[in-house]
């Protein structure tokens, strides 16, 4: 067992299709509860991190938002997917490595494995967030489909079969972000103060 830090009171893991909002969503909990409450994990750091190593790529490119990502977007998605195959958790530990504040945000977690991994490392603590936008809204955010990418499994795995603890409707004429972060924030306040107290 890889030495973790020690246990978060709560893992917020948040999933839903891209420029849905997941950052946007992540970024604002972060800025609600500060750095050192609350860290934010990104499971394709790791998978990016590890593909640039093992093809001779520039890192900071594949990890920014530009063109250069996209090209090797199709190809990074099924390399990660045979690392899967092969090791459910890799990625997940991975991005876990090094966290140590109560509360953890896994800003995109994109297949049923990666729920699963953290539903039986964490069973108490794990909490499943749904960031969800129309495609109107995503067109507008820059987002077109592409094929092998919207409809693989990184982009739909998640569409069915999962009980989401709550659904984040990142729209204009949606309730306010504030006003649905509320509960989640309200959680993750209750998880830090009584990880002071251990």
């Amino acid at each position: 067992m890889e030495q973790r830090g020690s246990e978060p009171g709560l893992v917020l893991v948040f999933c839903g299709k891209r420029k849905s909002g997941k950052d946007f969503v992540t970024d604002l909990i972060l800025n609600r509860l500060g750095a050192d409450v609350c860290c934010i994990l990104r499971l394709s750091g790791p998978l990016k991190h590890q593909y640039a190593e093992e093809h001779s790529l520039d890192l900071d490119q594949l990890l920014g938002p530009g063109l250069y990502k996209e090209q090797y977007r199709a190809d990074m998605i099924r390399w990660g997917e045979d690392r899967r195959r092969q090791d459910p958790g890799f990625f997940c530990r991975l991005a876990t490595r090094g966290a140590r504040q109560p509360v953890w945000v896994v800003s995109d977690a994109r297949r049923l494995s990666d729920l699963q991994w953290f539903w039986s490392e964490f069973p108490r603590q794990t909490r499943c967030v749904r960031v969800q936008s129309s495609e109107n809204t995503r067109k507008q955010r820059g987002w077109s489909f592409t094929a092998g990418v919207d409809d693989a499994e990184s982009e739909c795995g998640l569409d069915s079969g999962v009980d989401f603890d709550w659904i984040i409707t990142n729209e204009a004429d949606a309730p306010s972000l504030e006003e649905q972060l509320q509960p989640i924030l309200t959680l993750a306040q209750e998880a830090a103060s009584s990880a002071d107290h251990h």
